[in-house]
């Protein structure tokens, strides 16, 4: 029983620490940075959704020039 504990605990370990063993992106630099392109766009694109979501994204009714939506 402790040694099938201590397996499980040692493949824990491992499969958190993935990233460090194998490697995240490809070798080939050509697609490694289609990868990197990618994984950047995912993460500002995430950065958008939150602040629609939240609707940060709307104009601010404290600024000294209001905005009505129209054409000025």
């Amino acid at each position: 029983m402790r040694r099938c504990f201590q397996i499980i605990m040692l493949a824990g370990c491992l499969t958190t620490s993935v990233g460090c063993f194998v490697p995240l992106y490809s070798a080939r630099p050509e697609r490694r940075v289609q990868q990197l392109l990618y994984t950047s766009e995912d993460l500002r694109s995430l950065v958008d959704e939150w602040e629609r979501f939240w609707f940060l994204d709307q104009p601010s009714h404290l600024t000294p020039i209001r905005t009505h939506g129209g054409i000025l």
